[in-house]
């Protein structure tokens, strides 16, 4: 399991001028997806780590709802909101999870595929 001083996002949380980072508050930020599977790809990240989705509990939910809300401004700002744009939330390895600290994808900039 990885632990908050090993984990990159909570490096990038610790950093405050990390100039990477095109969002940041006092319980997430954004960056771009180093390896982008569309146009526009950006990760929302809380600053609080979390290993995994299964310690999220009633104490995160503020936290976790505002990902969406900070979503939807970062698709706003990427002009993606009319046109459309996918949310993914990937946990463990089945789902190609690879950092150990809940994010949510942000995709948008072309027509996306099926995931089914």
């Amino acid at each position: 399991m990885t632990t908050a001083t090993q984990c990159i996002f909570c490096s990038i949380a610790r950093d405050t001028a990390n100039p990477d980072v095109l969002y940041r508050d006092d319980r997430c930020f954004v960056v771009r997806d180093i390896n982008p599977k569309s146009p526009v790809h950006l990760l929302v990240i809380p600053n609080m780590h979390i290993a995994s989705l299964a310690y999220v509990g009633p104490g995160q939910v503020p936290v976790m709802g505002h990902l969406f809300v900070v979503a939807e401004e970062m698709a706003r700002r990427e002009n993606v909101t009319l046109s459309g744009y996918r949310l993914t939330l990937n946990q463990g390895p089945d789902a190609q999870q690879t950092i150990a600290h809940p994010h949510v994808h942000l995709m948008g900039g072309r027509q996306l595929g099926d995931m089914g």
